[in-house]
């Protein structure tokens, strides 16, 4: 469980708890069960992180919205697009083993997370990552419901594969940019879940 989680869901239960205690039962039980929703939500559960060499994990649950070469900052890179729904874990995760070498983040609007604009207009955050011979863009982008976009680390931190580094609240998007020598492992429409499911190896 995310910490910050029972923060959110203390609200809803308390006065759901409230309501029942004086015989408003349709009223409690609406919010108690808005406040184990996002108890839900906040979860956080363990991954197994694969141990093969050069591949890119998953950072984030979700399903696969699309894979494209795209160019940023002069750089061509392979970009793997997924979509995180209110019912995915948001815990975001490092795709690679590195040392974050930039973070930039962008204000933006919020579009619905999982339409093409959502990439180049919506609030952002994007996180280079150097390591493993190679270099890996994370970018954490907010959707329609989501409005705060956490990143739990520094610039210079030096992170495991896998590991945990943020989340975006409620629904949201993320890509991973990197280098098209890459052979992409995964398919549009496919689900995958965050520091678990290999999106690319070396070839």
């Amino acid at each position: 469980m995310v910490p910050s989680g029972f923060k959110f869901a203390a609200l809803p239960l308390l006065a759901g708890g409230v309501f029942l205690w004086r015989d408003g039962w349709l009223v409690g039980a609406l919010l108690l069960g808005l406040g184990v929703f996002v108890l839900f939500f906040f979860r956080d559960p363990d991954r197994r992180v694969p141990e093969v060499a050069g591949a890119i994990v998953s950072p984030a649950d979700g399903r696969v919205l699309g894979i494209d070469q795209v160019v940023l900052a002069g750089t061509p890179y392979t970009r793997v697009s997924i979509f995180l729904s209110l019912f995915d874990v948001h815990v975001n995760r490092a795709p690679i083993a590195g040392r974050i070498a930039a973070v930039q983040y962008r204000p933006g609007k919020f579009h619905v997370a999982s339409r093409a604009a959502a990439s180049r207009e919506n609030e952002n955050n994007e996180v280079t990552l150097e390591g493993e011979g190679t270099r890996v863009v994370l970018k954490q982008i907010a959707g329609l419901l989501a409005r705060r976009i956490e990143f739990w680390k520094k610039l210079g931190d030096e992170l495991e594969r896998g590991e945990r580094l943020g989340m975006i609240r409620f629904g949201s998007r993320v890509e991973v940019l990197f280098d098209s020598h890459y052979r992409v492992r995964v398919a549009s429409g496919e689900h995958v879940r965050g520091g678990s499911s290999i999106l690319a190896v070396q070839e």
